[in-house]
């Protein structure tokens, strides 16, 4: 148990909250939020953890990365953690329900949950609460601490090779007395730390101004009394009451119910919502969680009707607890950018290594100082470095970061931009994420005809009288609120709210206005049916009592001896009728639509044996109408289901064009996964549909061989979905997950990319994922990944621009130096080249426009690198252009043994001229010339200021240079002219190059 006893109650919080706990102005302390995040079961540490050293930073990181498999399964079964097997013949053992306190205490009855917690339905006693508490905890979930800015600095830089590497050149070059190049290295490493931490915040703000974080309340019972206090409050014995539109506080194993139906698609991903009684389940132990009839589960969502019970479970120890856990335990992965990028300093840091060891041996050879050539070759390596890298990198990534904001994606952290670009799979949850999580009228039958409805379309013209009297019926056999929500929504059970919104979209009268209701026999698991009836007020209306029937088809039809057609006659429902109207039902659940039949009878019928009225009902008498006569008149049947949010199918057809393969997760039976898969459009593999109970009969192996091929998983458990994103991984694909409840957290913080809903999102799903989207719109995924594939080829751009640069600038400076030639180049006019290299010409190739045909190219492999063949090809291209050029100047301007300013000035322009060309003609294959205005602009900036260095005077003092003629200007000019043409040439070769290079195939269709 989680014991703090010397943390404050949340009411210390809430001054108010002791004095009155209905008072409407319940305001929370300044400080609140510190103790407070996300939701009322998330609270942060009262005091953060001290800064460990980077050795303790390792230890916890290879910790965290251990044994996820293990476990993750620890979690879900309470078996003792130990590794799965990965063998193709070691299946993975199938999995029960975890042995929780609400598996026990579904089968155990409401007197000897009672007992246990020695508690009553009046409630404990208060003096008891403080006891409790310091023995359970508080109803909340421990969550990490902020971290200090100085942590993030530090694990910034030790996480990252290429930062550890500039970090290492500074000091070097401090220690070698190059003062000026560990100032700018470091000024460089700052400007990066700045800018990531600081996106990082605004992305925690935007986050928090999602969640709401001041904690919600509920309604508890002590000592007879009913109290209204903060949800994280309560202790296991608490009495609890609950009713529609309220969220359940803590597990509860329900004491009494009237019409109770929860919402459990948060934690089970079911769309139909549960019914609830306090019958102790009978079946093997432990049922499953749907099974558990009797329980509540913490954060689930009253539907309709209301319910008192006892807690049972709070915090870690509840279904929500052990969710939550298995989150926590799941380690953080790299993005793609970022092993790349961890790869290149690698590369850098060999390479400047050898330079230093190559340059020393060449000085031994010539007999030189060792400390001489030490010097020199540090120097090298340094200027090797395109320090600017990371920041242009980082730029990059937040210009992309704000792109994005503004397209309805919050973005956590910077490298989750790019790493939507890699995507190859997207695993996405159905309910709440594909579709509407909202059950919608789609068909209307009647016996003799059908009408096809759409409730984002005109309703029809015309209606059949026998489809309006269904419909009517729908209507007025409902318990749904007659008022709408803020939200301008009906409130009730989810079949009634959809029959009582087909009834609005089709524009027809709500007639339970002036509808007396007498009595009413509410739906249970076992007569599979509701029953009212009343007497209609209307004007022209008799006064004979009508009974109204909604229910399943076998159960109304069984009670029905006519049926109802367009004409307002009423023909006897003879065998071939019923046949029709049978083989029409099952036709729509074979589609995946649920389908709710109506049926009506006149007279007051009579009442079933032992059955009460809804007291708590205005206008009901105690008695209920028993349909179960043989004199209904049938009148129809309606099929609803949960329909595909707007816009999914075009996305998915889209993502699957670009290569992206795209797989439907839900917890929903196959048959309607499967119904919805085709309706979104998606390929349906050779492997169809897998279950959960298949995943559990395989082995890790097996998965990891199935899963290419399926591109739908129903009946599936949180355990299951981390299972499929892990052998996603294991093939090496980069994965991201989609999902909007707490049964999608672990595995959304187990994919490469884990993307929550904004507002349907869970606290705990924002929590775990890397990108939220606002809008709740899965097509926003679309230009995210866009953007994320677009950074990656700008990222391409200026990387191949500055190598270039920088091979260019330490190739011209080795050469002369082994040749014991005069430096061409001084320390300033270094210091300019660096400028632009690593400055805004560099940072405007990050801002090309996205290309159209961005999307139709296929995901890059998760260990493919950076530095591509083509990158290295135009970085080697690029570099001996400059060379070539630059040294054509230095040997046509070189006089004498000692080098003039004239002649290191033509030597340092031209460098310049071909530099900027280099700029211009590494943006991206698929923008124009002047597409990229940024790119226009820096480079002709650029281009006057190297002007101003060889003709204003203070500028020629400084950089050592001095006015040129015209003819060597025009000499100039020309070359750089020269040097464009050369690189049109290679870029129209790499535009129609051969099928089997890189995206070749995909450029040309581009062109």
């Amino acid at each position: 148990m989680n014991q703090r006893p010397e943390t404050p109650p949340a009411s210390t919080y809430f001054p108010l909250l002791s004095e009155n706990p209905d008072d409407a102005r319940l305001q929370p302390l300044p400080d609140a939020e510190s103790h407070f995040a996300y939701s009322t079961t998330l609270r942060r540490h009262s005091q953060e953890p001290p800064l460990g050293s980077p050795t303790d930073i390792a230890a916890a990181v290879e910790a965290e990365a251990s044994s996820l498999w293990s476990r993750a399964r620890a979690h879900i079964t309470g078996e003792p953690e130990h590794s799965i097997e990965s063998g193709r013949g070691t299946p993975l053992p199938p999995q029960p329900p975890q042995d929780t306190l609400s598996a026990r205490f579904a089968h155990t009855s409401v007197e000897d949950t009672i007992s246990h917690y020695r508690t009553s339905l009046t409630g404990l006693y208060k003096s008891d609460i403080n006891t409790l508490r310091a023995t359970h905890g508080y109803n909340e979930f421990r969550v990490e601490a902020p971290e200090s800015m100085f942590l993030k600095f530090a694990k910034t830089i030790y996480e990252s090779p290429l930062i550890l590497l500039l970090c290492t050149s500074a000091i070097i070059s401090a220690v070698m007395g190059n003062i000026d190049d560990a100032v700018s290295i470091t000024v460089a490493v700052l400007i990066v730390l700045t800018v990531g931490f600081v996106q990082e915040q605004r992305s925690e703000k935007s986050l928090e101004a999602l969640n709401k974080l001041v904690p919600h309340h509920c309604h508890v019972i002590r000592e007879q009394e009913t109290l209204h206090v903060l949800a994280n409050e309560l202790v296991p014995g608490d009495i609890v009451t609950f009713s529609t539109g309220d969220r359940i506080p803590a597990d509860v194993r329900l004491t009494s119910s009237v019409d109770l139906e929860v919402d459990e698609s948060s934690l089970t991903g079911e769309t139909i919502a549960r019914q609830k009684d306090i019958n102790t389940c009978s079946g093997p132990f432990p049922a499953s969680l749907a099974d558990r009839t009797c329980i509540a589960y913490m954060g689930t969502l009253v539907r309709m009707g209301r319910g008192t019970g006892v807690v049972v479970a709070t915090g870690t120890n509840t279904e929500f607890g052990v969710v939550f856990t298995m989150m926590q335990d799941v380690e953080e992965k790299r993005s793609p950018l970022q092993r790349s990028m961890d790869e290149l300093a690698q590369k850098l840091s060999f390479i400047s290594f050898g330079i230093i060891g190559v340059i020393c041996l060449i000085g031994v050879l010539q007999k030189r100082s060792w400390l001489e050539m030490f010097t020199i070759g540090v120097s090298l390596a340094v200027a090797a470095i395109p320090e600017g890298l990371p920041i242009v990198t980082t730029v990059t990534l937040a210009l992309g970061v704000q792109r994005m904001a503004h397209r309805k994606a919050i973005v956590k952290k910077l490298h989750s931009v790019e790493a939507l670009g890699s995507v190859s799979v997207v695993c996405s949850d159905k309910t709440g994420t594909l579709t509407k999580n909202e059950q919608t009228v789609v068909e209307a039958y009647s016996v003799d005809e059908v009408i096809y409805l759409d409730p984002d379309s005109a309703p029809p013209s015309q209606l059949p009288a026998a489809v309006r009297k269904a419909v009517d019926i729908g209507a007025l056999c409902n318990n749904s609120s007659v008022r709408r929500n803020q939200d301008g929504h009906f409130v009730g059970q989810a079949t009634d709210v959809a029959l009582l919104n087909i009834l609005y979209h089709l524009q027809l009268p709500d007639r339970r206005v002036k509808f007396n209701r007498l009595t009413e026999k509410p739906f249970n698991s076992e007569h599979k049916y509701m029953a009212v009836s009343g007497v209609h007020q209307e004007a022209g209306s008799s006064e004979r009592e009508m009974c109204y029937i909604k229910g399943s088809i076998d159960a109304v039809l069984e009670r029905c001896r006519f049926y109802y057609v367009n004409d307002d006659s009423t023909p006897a429902l003879d065998q071939r009728a019923r046949s029709v109207i049978i083989e029409k039902a099952k036709s729509a659940a074979t589609k995946g639509l649920r389908v709710v039949a109506m049926a009506y009878g006149y007279g007051n019928m009579e009442a079933s044996a032992g059955l009460a009225s809804d007291a708590s009902r205005p206008g009901t008498r105690a008695s209920s109408p028993a349909p179960s006569g043989f004199n209904l008149v049938f009148a129809g049947f309606q099929a609803m289901l949960d329909p595909p949010r707007k816009g999914v199918s075009d996305s998915i057809a889209l993502l699957q064009s670009g290569g992206v393969q795209v797989v439907m997760i839900t917890g929903d039976a196959e048959e309607t996964a499967v119904s919805i898969a085709q309706k979104l459009g998606l390929r349906m593999g050779a492997g169809g549909c897998l279950t959960g109970t298949a995943i559990d009969q395989m082995s890790k192996a097996q998965l990891q061989e199935r899963v290419g091929t399926v591109s739908v998983f129903a009946r599936t458990t949180p355990r299951h979905k981390m299972a499929i994103v892990d052998a996603f991984q294991a093939r090496g694909k980069v994965v991201a997950m989609t999902g909007d409840g707490v049964n999608d957290a672990p595995a959304l913080k187990m994919s490469d990319i884990g993307v929550s809903m904004g507002r349907s999102g869970t606290d705990v799903a924002k929590e775990a994922a890397d990108v939220i989207l606002v809008d709740d719109n899965f097509s926003t995924i679309l230009p995210a990944i866009e953007e994320g594939k677009s950074i990656f080829h700008n990222i391409q751009n200026f990387l191949s621009f500055q190598l270039s640069t920088a091979a260019a600038a330490l190739s011209l400076i080795t050469l002369s130096t082994l040749l014991g030639l005069s430096n061409p180049l001084n320390a300033m006019q270094i210091l300019f080249i660096n400028i632009l290299m690593d400055g805004p010409p560099s940072q405007s190739l990050g801002v090309d426009p996205v290309d159209p045909a961005v999307m139709r190219r296929p995901p890059r492999r998760k260990d493919a690198s950076i530095l591509t063949k083509r990158l290295m090809y135009r970085v080697l291209f690029s570099a001996t252009i400059i060379v070539i050029g630059t040294l054509f100047v230095y040997t046509y301007a070189y006089g004498d043994e000692r080098m003039s300013r004239r002649e290191q000035t033509m030597t340092f322009t031209a460098f310049v001229f071909l530099d900027l060309v280099s700029a211009v003609q590494n943006r991206g294959l698929g923008c124009g010339l002047t597409q990229n205005k940024m790119l226009v602009t820096t480079v002709s900036v650029s281009f006057i200021v190297q002007l101003g260095l060889v003709y204003v005077p203070m500028m020629q003092s400084i950089f050592q240079t001095e006015g040129l003629e015209m003819g060597d200007l025009s000499m100039l000019l020309m070359l750089g002219g020269l040097s464009f043409l050369a690189h049109q040439g290679r870029r129209k070769y790499e535009r129609e190059g051969s099928p089997e290079e890189e995206w070749g195939g995909v450029v040309r269709e581009m062109v």
